[in-house]
């Protein structure tokens, strides 16, 4: 039996189609790719901290914030750089004359002594920083 080759459409109907469901599809893999891509890139400025809980809590992201840490034995931390105290006031002068609208988020370990907490913030009240909050945890993420 000879082979037959050749199209079975119909010579009128010959003409070129582009098929859209693929590329539907690769559209779609490629978003989901470069989302977690993005992702993955994500830097974050502060350092890893057992935060203190509170049920009335609400999440804020801002991008004009410095991030201050204070770990359990009184270390301090601007953007997860160890800073002395004249170091940290230097900084925070600096960041200020740079953007007059400079926020500072504070974050303290559970542990972390109440004075070390006031001592930052009086450094960061000392550079002009009026604009002050501190980080916290919710209180539906306690896992005691």
């Amino acid at each position: 039996m000879p082979v037959k080759l050749g199209s079975k459409l119909a010579p009128e109907s010959a003409e070129a189609r582009i098929e859209i469901i693929p590329l539907i599809d690769i559209m779609f893999f490629l978003l989901a790719a470069f989302m977690l891509v993005s992702l993955s890139m994500v830097s974050l400025k502060v350092m890893k901290m057992n935060l203190p809980t509170a049920t009335t809590s609400t999440s804020e992201t801002q991008k004009d914030f410095a991030a201050l840490s204070v770990d359990k034995n009184g270390g301090v931390f601007l953007d997860q750089k160890p800073m002395a105290d004249h170091e940290l006031g230097a900084a925070l002068t600096e960041m200020k004359k740079k953007n007059a609208n400079l926020r500072v988020l504070v974050s303290g370990d559970n542990d972390a002594k109440h004075g070390a907490l006031i001592h930052v913030l009086d450094i960061a009240r000392r550079a002009g920083i009026d604009k002050v909050a501190f980080e916290i945890r919710s209180g539906k993420e306690v896992t005691k």
